[in-house]
């Protein structure tokens, strides 16, 4: 009896018998499922505080941004004013933003063309100036030598650029015309003294070399529109004094050009000083782009071609065609009329087609290319 007591003992019953503590890794998923929930709730809520946060510093931001924009903004039309950029003309620029976004469709099928299209050659040089590039559009699926006009572009003296003339380019080329359009330094690059310059230099390298992208070199015409109209017909009568005066037909002659065509251009700078003060360009800065007061009767064609000296030099001048709208406020009709008269009473060959409410740019865009077309077929 005492062994069997003692071995009872030793081995007390299954029952009776200690369970060793559990560890932690060893709990129920029942038992810490309400603990997992609530770190989950915890997590959530933390997540949407910051997120309301975020939400309240990025409205914070963008209203700093926008209170500095406006700003700038204000600062800069402020200083503009002083410098002398008046009201005027930056309503006139925000209203020329607003045609563009309304053109833009347009544009953005020139724009395509113009830097995609096999056609068209970009930056050909001509000189040694920055600005003495011009771009070619070459007719297609066409052969022999086609008709050449080089083409002047518009734009104040100021932001004229060679690529303003891709939508005539495109229409001429179309109708197998090959088109030089000519870049030129533009104030405060240069003043009209290098305008004139360069646009020289285009002429003499396009009459000079246009057989080797298919131009006819007997059949070139020199074109102008606006401010570009100006300056090639200062050009043109410049160049024609010169080879009276002196003889020099070194670079290229007028009677290489079969015509000149003057699309809405100036040719008297003196009756259009005070005209361009109203509308914005003011005389201070047209006198500096201009070189002076002393330089209006100088670079002003009509001037020119008055002055009893040069009138061989008139004689020497191309068949000169002028086109101009009876609306066009920004440079009045009575230029192209008033440059008629002078010329005729000289002897030149001139035509005038006057254009009935057409503005300043309604008649480079619907009549200029379809009057070209025709003449030039």
């Amino acid at each position: 009896m005492e062994a069997e007591f003692r071995a009872r003992a030793a081995c007390p019953p299954a029952k009776e018998r200690e369970t060793p503590p559990s560890s932690p890794a060893a709990a129920s998923p029942a038992e810490d499922a309400p603990l997992l929930l609530g770190d989950g709730v915890v997590r959530r809520r933390a997540m949407r505080e910051r997120f309301a946060e975020r939400s309240v510093s990025f409205r914070r931001d963008v209203g700093h941004a926008a209170a500095e924009t406006f700003l700038l903004t204000r600062l800069t039309f402020t200083l503009l004013r002083y410098l002398g950029i008046g009201y005027k003309w930056i309503r006139q620029f925000l209203a020329l933003c607003c045609y563009a976004l309304l053109l833009m469709p347009g544009f953005i099928q020139v724009l395509y063309y113009y830097f995609f299209s096999s056609q068209v050659l970009r930056s050909v040089v001509y000189g040694e100036q920055p600005r003495n590039r011009l771009d070619l559009y070459i007719p297609a699926g066409s052969t022999g030598l086609k008709p050449v006009v080089a083409f002047v572009t518009g734009g104040a003296w100021t932001i004229g650029y060679k690529g303003w003339g891709a939508l005539l380019g495109r229409r001429l080329a179309e109708r197998g015309i090959l088109v030089a359009c000519l870049d030129y330094r533009n104030f405060p690059q240069g003043t009209i003294g290098d305008m004139v310059e360069d646009v020289s230099q285009g002429i003499s390298f396009v009459c000079n070399n246009i057989a080797r992208y298919g131009g006819d070199p007997e059949r070139i015409y020199l074109v102008g529109q606006s401010a570009g109209a100006h300056i090639a017909a200062c050009t043109l009568v410049k160049r024609a004094i010169k080879e009276c005066g002196e003889g020099d037909t070194s670079n290229w002659s007028v009677g290489q050009l079969k015509a000149f065509f003057g699309i809405s251009g100036g040719y008297n700078l003196l009756n259009l000083v005070d005209h361009f003060h109203k509308r914005g360009l003011y005389r201070s800065l047209f006198l500096s782009i201009m070189e002076g007061e002393e330089s209006l009767r100088k670079f002003s064609p009509q001037v020119l071609v008055k002055d009893v000296a040069v009138r061989s030099a008139v004689s020497l001048l191309p068949h000169i065609i002028l086109f101009h709208g009876t609306s066009d406020c920004s440079i009045p009709h009575a230029e192209s009329e008033a440059f008629l008269d002078t010329l005729q009473q000289r002897g030149a060959k001139v035509d005038l087609f006057l254009y009935q409410g057409k503005t300043h740019t309604d008649l480079f865009l619907q009549i200029a290319r379809k009057s070209l077309s025709i003449m030039l077929a």
